[in-house]
């Protein structure tokens, strides 16, 4: 096996160990062809920089894991920046929103499934002894559990509307894209519907409720077949969710399920309504992955902001390991980068490597972002994400120190846990920086509007200083 470079960007990329002569000869062509169309993106890209240095232009990449937020945060800028254009795609977030709900139930009755068949010796008996999770479950739950199967009928074809071919788009990301190995992508252990940035098209032709319909008749509004199914289904949905005995299970079999993205099973009610219309705060805590690059280009429609650049770009990239190769050619000419890490996953793993500690990953890429020299002139803004889910799970007992050693015997609370984790990271930032540059450092929780927008108005000065003093005029 070749010995690892220093840098782990080339590690990333290099020909795969004990590979055959046929599969030399194979990537070998495959290069030969790629090297020609990457020239040829790349005297696009030089031609569209040029056109860019006449125009005020700041460029903002979001980088970190998966599920760290950055889909979120970007949907936070959109929301503070371009609040019209954010409200008038509020309706097409209803299919994903009730993706979320689907999910989650689905993954509360597969628990409750596999307890079922423990209970009733159906399932097989391992090494270790399933009774300790065990809650002693009824035939109602078994009822329950059947019908509510119909889930599966709404949740496959939701995910074929958000699948929906798309136009395609000719824009930057798009073409850099054709650089990366989109089967490598793919291939994610999770079996997570994950989608490009034009996926909202097919459901811009919705005719939804407006948001002061109410919750049942009155409008005209476009029920689908899922949405019947959901609406059908919602007491079912409540009744297992505030069941006690399936609380309990959850809690031994340690699902936390209010910790995932798009948790909405506190608000069934309101979103299995027939013309329920998606507010700003559901969209903000929508979960859908995203994989390859996307780009979003828009002016803001504060005049503040507008003062200062005639264009905003923001690059929103998927974080899985599979994709960060896809991360470097958007490092150039960028103002600044938000790296988001998830602090509340210390005791979580990735899904496309159950071997590796999720909070691990993060300081891992955080050191490889803060030594690249390719970056070195770039803003690094840091978001320790996820404070609320820390908050909660630090309050319910569970221990810091027994998944970060290093925290030892300090108090077990969010204040604490925050100092730490920001000294860390700090202390990474300023060894492995190839120059010296400013730390900045925010914690945030980004489904939480107030506190996010006043970060995003320091995030926005930060780069805006950057570019003045980039162009001489600081």
């Amino acid at each position: 096996m070749p010995a690892k470079s220093n840098d782990p960007f080339a590690d990333m990329l290099a020909p795969p160990a004990n590979e055959t002569p046929a599969e030399r000869q194979m990537r070998e062509e495959m290069e030969r062809a790629a090297k020609l169309r990457s020239d040829e993106i790349d005297e696009e890209l030089k031609k569209e920089r040029t056109a860019l240095k006449s125009k005020r232009v700041m460029k903002l990449l979001l980088l970190g894991q998966s599920e760290s937020g950055k889909s979120t945060t970007l949907r936070q800028f959109q929301l503070a920046y371009t609040p019209a254009a954010f409200k008038a795609e509020r309706a097409t977030w209803r299919g994903v929103i009730q993706l979320n709900v689907v999910r989650s139930i689905r993954l509360i009755l597969d628990t409750v499934v596999d307890a079922l068949d423990h209970q009733n010796g159906a399932a097989p008996s391992g090494d270790d002894d399933s009774s300790v999770d065990q809650v002693p479950l009824n035939d109602e739950h078994d009822r329950l559990r059947h019908r509510l199967d119909r889930l599966r009928d709404a949740e496959s074809k939701l995910m074929a509307q958000i699948r929906a071919p798309a136009e395609e788009g000719d824009g930057f990301a798009q073409r850099v894209a054709d650089k990366i190995n989109q089967d490598a992508i793919q291939a994610r252990a999770d079996k997570e519907l994950a989608v490009r940035a034009n996926w909202k098209q097919p459901f811009q032709r919705l005719r939804l409720p407006g948001p002061r319909s109410s919750l049942d008749g009155g409008d005209e509004a476009f029920v689908d077949e899922p949405t019947e199914i959901i609406h059908e289904l919602r007491q079912d949905m409540a009744a297992l969710w505030n069941d006690p005995d399936v609380r309990e299970l959850l809690r031994r079999r340690k699902v936390r399920i209010e910790e995932i993205s798009g948790f909405f099973l506190n608000d069934l009610e309101r979103v299995t309504a027939r013309n329920y219309f998606p507010t700003s705060d559901d969209v903000l805590r929508a979960r859908l992955k995203t994989e390859g690059v996307s780009e979003y280009v828009f002016q803001m429609e504060m005049p503040e902001a507008r003062a200062h650049a005639a264009e905003w770009r923001i690059v929103d990239v998927g974080g899985t390991r599979s994709q960060r190769a896809a991360w470097m050619p958007f490092f150039d000419d960028a103002n600044a980068i938000i790296f988001l890490a998830p602090i509340s996953a210390f005791d979580q793993v990735l899904a496309e490597d159950r071997s590796v500690n999720r909070l691990e990953d993060s300081v891992t890429l955080w050191k490889q972002i803060c030594q690249n020299k390719l970056l070195e002139h770039i803003e690094l803004i840091l978001f320790l994400n996820k404070m609320d889910i820390l908050e909660a799970k630090l309050n319910s007992g569970v221990r810091l120190a027994k998944y970060v050693r290093n925290f030892g015997e300090r108090p077990n609370d969010i204040e604490t846990a925050a100092k730490y984790f920001r000294s860390k990271f700090h202390a990474i930032h300023r060894e492995y920086s190839p120059q010296p540059r400013k730390f900045y450092c925010f914690t945030t929780s980004v489904t939480d509007v107030v506190q996010t927008s006043g970060i995003l108005a320091a995030v926005r000065d930060i780069i805006i200083r950057q570019h003045l003093k980039e162009s001489r005029l600081m």
